[in-house]
């Protein structure tokens, strides 16, 4: 008999915690586990991606109360009135009153979920992987029967709005919590030291093998420029740092080096970016080239490839840029001194305009440093397959 597993993600849009569960998935084996991936909507650029055998589910009730759980308080409050719904009104008011004082939505989410009596099927496992969401968290431990339970954190949860009041109750209720790297499990565990014992590292799966088969799907850049690519891959926001980029590659331009720098990615931070590059003048060679589910051919094309986020947990792109050999300028977020080695597979820089110009220019200039880089990156194996053995482990399950 299978076991039964149970994944609940926000959506499948094309972002690292979506790539990382899909590399997961594509290696757990059918016979021995019925998985099941929980999505609060359904949209995203990697829905088409989702492995054969997976049975996909969404949250219908969702839709309907979203815009409560999401939008301003006021607003809601205000629509609510319009449509006449007094006493939902004085009970949301009341609620959102109640979660400001206690720092905790709790109460909200078990109002707005009071007529959703939880899901049908039982699990053996039952993972909120999109974390820290506490919505998902909450769901998973109140409307999820299963023998256990896991909380995934994907981020640095210094940098993003972490509960920490929340967290601390509800996931004290988790038999295990999985964190992508082990600076992200130390800033988790300096904010909740009473979750020492049930936190682990799980590193975001990764195949150089299955990143560089995909390499060869795809055509790549196909714009005929003869100069040095500078490639970035991520989500278009100031989290991801684009936006420090744009006045690099204005800087170096005016020098006469003869570069173009694309982008990856789809984002909320697009129109911001599309006017910074017509600021700076560089909309011939500042590329948005949106979002694309197979980066691999640009990845393995590129000459240069910058990371320049702001903050993450891990950065599963940078990870998959590691499986080429093109040197690599990595902004200093948690995790990045985990993947690259300073000076020898990469460059970990401050996130600061100044230190990525630097570092660029000396690949720009210097051959030896950049051939350096080259060979020390071929040596590197990126293969993190056998982190799954640690979900098998501790679900008793292979």
């Amino acid at each position: 008999m299978r076991a039964k597993i149970l994944f609940m993600v926000i959506s499948m849009n094309v972002g690292g915690t979506e790539k990382a569960l899909l590399n997961m998935l594509s290696i757990i084996p059918r016979n021995k586990f019925d998985i099941t991936l929980l999505m609060l909507e359904e949209y995203g650029g990697l829905l088409n991606s989702i492995p054969q055998g997976v049975t996909i589910q969404y949250l219908n009730e969702y839709k309907n109360i979203k815009s409560i759980l999401n939008n301003p308080p006021l607003i809601t409050i205000f629509e609510l009135l319009k449509g006449r719904k007094i006493v939902k009104a004085a009970i949301f008011f009341f609620l959102i009153l109640i979660s400001k004082a206690l720092q905790d939505r709790s109460l909200l989410y078990k109002y707005v979920l009071h007529k959703y009596p939880g899901m049908n099927n039982e699990f053996d496992v039952a993972v909120a992987y999109a974390g820290p969401m506490d919505f998902i968290s909450y769901f998973i431990i109140k409307k999820v029967k299963a023998k256990k339970k896991i909380q995934w954190i994907h981020f640095d949860i210094s940098k993003i709005g972490f509960n920490r009041k929340f967290a601390s109750r509800i996931y004290s209720k988790f038999d295990r919590i999985f964190v992508v790297s082990n600076e992200g499990r130390n800033k988790l565990l300096n904010i909740l030291p009473n979750l020492q014992e049930k936190t682990e590292v799980f590193f975001n799966i990764i195949s150089s093998d299955s990143i560089k088969e995909k390499s060869c799907e795809g055509i790549g850049f196909n714009d005929q420029f003869k100069g040095i690519r500078i490639l970035t891959v991520g989500r278009l926001s100031k989290e991801k740092g684009q936006d420090l980029t744009i006045p690099v590659l204005a800087r170096l331009k005016k020098e006469g080096y003869n570069i173009r720098w694309y982008c990856i990615g789809e984002g909320s931070a697009r129109k911001e970016y599309e006017k910074l590059i017509k600021m700076y003048d560089v909309e011939n060679d500042y590329i948005l080239l949106g979002a694309n589910a197979n980066p691999y051919p640009f990845m393995k094309q590129c000459g240069i490839y910058v990371q320049s986020s702001r903050h993450e947990g891990f950065c599963i792109t940078l990870s998959e840029a590691r499986c080429f050999d093109n040197p690599i300028i990595s902004t200093n977020f948690t995790g990045a001194n985990e993947q690259i080695v300073n000076n020898q597979t990469g460059f970990i820089v401050n996130c600061e305009q100044d230190q990525i110009y630097e570092t660029i220019k000396r690949l720009l200039t210097d051959i030896k440093l950049k051939n350096k880089i080259k060979g020390n990156l071929q040596n590197e194996i990126i293969d993190t397959t056998k982190e799954i053995l640690k979900l098998y482990k501790f679900t008793d399950i292979c």
